[in-house]
């Protein structure tokens, strides 16, 4: 390896050998350099320095010949015109940053007008950068205010002890942060299941009183179907509070914990700050643990951070809560979905109960949203049925509207309702109707025959249908087909002679003749 040229060091009778060499012999640089044994850059410096000072020729002028005047006039240190070189507020940057619209170049301008000979656009942007690095260990994003609220559970949790069997059971800590002014929510839950995300979800937005454009939170099972990063699937129910509250859900990456850096943090302080200082108290409900948590939380907000200067609530006043969208004016319904098919008999099961649906989307896939209130059932994102929500196991409910025409003419029926419409005709009317039901294994199945009866009423005097239904329970012909052919055959207009009724066997559900007089 060639060893490097070494270059020796100049000094005054350099200086007088170049101006010599060169206004007197009329030499050029090249040759100069070549000469004194000197770089052609060293040689070019020095003649620049002298037409600076004035030295253009040669012989020097009278008072020159002192080496240390042209040492003090050519080999001086050239200084820096003055400057105002006031060091802006970098705190106050960093929290003016944050504000929508603003910029680094507009920040540099209003420091250059309070400083007009301050320093330039690019040592400002370096120092400010050096400054994010010394105030955050990693600095990804720069949040504007009202952009993002992140949410995440810390992996410490709180126990909970019940009171009356002694079994203690692991309280969640949800956490949430505003981006910009980094204020902070935290409580407690007892699971980290879908109806505890949404209700700590909803009461975080609660808790900073406006609505941020997005939020930024884990890939929670319970919350987010397919965790897939360009095109994340949110379970419907968490879709449904993100369009209530009119924000963005941005699910983080699998096991990428600087997609949400900031909430990272917070639950580290959290951790510290409040966790920590509960950890020799006992808690015997969920309430007085969130009491507990909700006081400390004050204080976390409240006091100064160190590299900041001023407190998490003094920023979120600043420059954060006018920039969050309003709350909605109704509170989040929670309500659960999940898909079925239409049973044959037009219904769907939710929950071991029964609930009909319009017999024409028979075989179909519907869309069932469940409130602890209402069962509302959807096709083709339109609702076609809304049951109020029962606790009944097995049962049916049943809309008639929804039946075919065959089946709602049997809807709502019941052989009380049979024979009370049967008593309108008369007390023999009434108690061939009942003896209709009684007669078979089933109430049920004399349904079709008793209506049969009741039809006859239409065509028939009540009178003349009294009289056959008299004559047939005299005869022992307790059939639609026998009173039908009394009345054809005019029958029930001969007087009977065959004495008096036969008796009504005993059974627990007739009322016997008495109760028709």
């Amino acid at each position: 390896m060639p060893r490097r040229k070494q270059t020796r060091r100049t000094d005054v009778k350099d200086m007088r050998s170049i101006l010599r060499l060169t206004y007197d012999q009329g030499l050029s640089v090249r040759a100069v350099s070549e000469r004194l044994k000197l770089s052609k850059t060293t040689v070019s410096t020095y003649l620049l320095r002298a037409r600076e000072a004035g030295l253009t020729g040669w012989p020097l002028p009278a008072g020159y010949d002192d080496d240390a005047a042209i040492e003090r006039l050519v080999f001086r240190r050239v200084g820096r015109p003055p400057q105002d070189l006031g060091e802006p507020d970098w705190p106050v940057v960093a929290r003016e940053i944050k504000r929508k619209g603003v910029t680094l170049v507009l920040l540099w301008q209003e420091y250059r007008a309070a400083h007009p000979n301050g320093y330039g656009y690019t040592w400002f942007c370096d120092r400010f950068l050096s400054f994010q690095r010394r105030t955050h260990v990693s600095f990804r994003n720069r949040h504007e205010a009202g952009a993002v609220l992140q949410t995440d559970y810390a992996g410490q949790t709180v126990p909970l002890i019940d009171p009356v069997t002694g079994v203690i059971t692991q309280a969640q800590i949800f956490v949430a942060v505003l981006g910009a002014s980094s204020f902070t929510f935290a409580m407690a839950s007892l699971s980290q299941q879908l109806p505890d995300w949404i209700d700590a979800q909803c009461r975080a937005l609660a808790f900073v009183g406006g609505v941020p454009r997005a939020i930024v939170c884990d890939n929670l099972k319970a919350g987010v179907a397919k965790a897939l990063w360009f095109e994340p699937t949110l379970s419907a129910t968490f879709a449904a509070m993100a369009e209530h509250y009119d924000t963005t859900i941005l699910p983080t990456r699998s096991r990428r914990p600087r997609d949400k850096g900031k909430v990272e943090g917070a639950v580290l302080i959290v951790e510290r700050w409040i966790l920590a200082r509960l950890r020799n108290r006992r808690f015997f409900s969920l309430a007085d643990l969130n009491a507990a948590i909700a006081d400390l939380l004050v204080d976390l907000n409240d006091r100064p951070m160190r590299h900041v200067g001023k407190s998490r609530r003094a920023i979120f006043d600043e420059i954060e809560r006018t920039a969050l969208a309003a709350l909605p004016t109704s509170v989040f319904e929670y309500a659960e979905w999940k898909r079925a098919k239409v049973h044959p008999d037009y219904h769907v099961e939710v929950d071991k109960t029964f609930y009909s649906v319009p017999h024409g989307l028979i075989g179909r896939q519907v869309d069932i949203r469940l409130t602890h209130r209402v069962v509302e059932i959807f096709y083709d994102h339109a609702r076609v049925a809304s049951h109020m929500r029962t606790s009944q196991r097995r049962g049916h409910v049943t809309v008639n509207e929804h039946m075919p025409k065959s089946h709602q003419r049997y809807a709502n029926i019941s052989p009380a309702s049979l024979i009370e419409r049967a008593r309108k005709t008369g007390p023999n009317t009434a108690m061939f109707v009942e003896r209709l039901m009684v007669d078979k294994p089933h109430p049920e199945q004399g349904y079709r025959s008793a209506m049969g009866i009741l039809s006859l009423a239409r065509r028939y005097e009540h009178d003349r249908l009294e009289a056959a239904c008299d004559r047939a329970l005299v005869i022992g012909a307790v059939t639609y087909s026998s009173v039908n052919a009394i009345l054809k055959a005019g029958l029930d207009k001969i007087q009977s002679t065959t004495g008096p009724l036969k008796p009504t066997p005993a059974h627990g559900n007739i009322r016997g003749g008495s109760y028709y007089q």
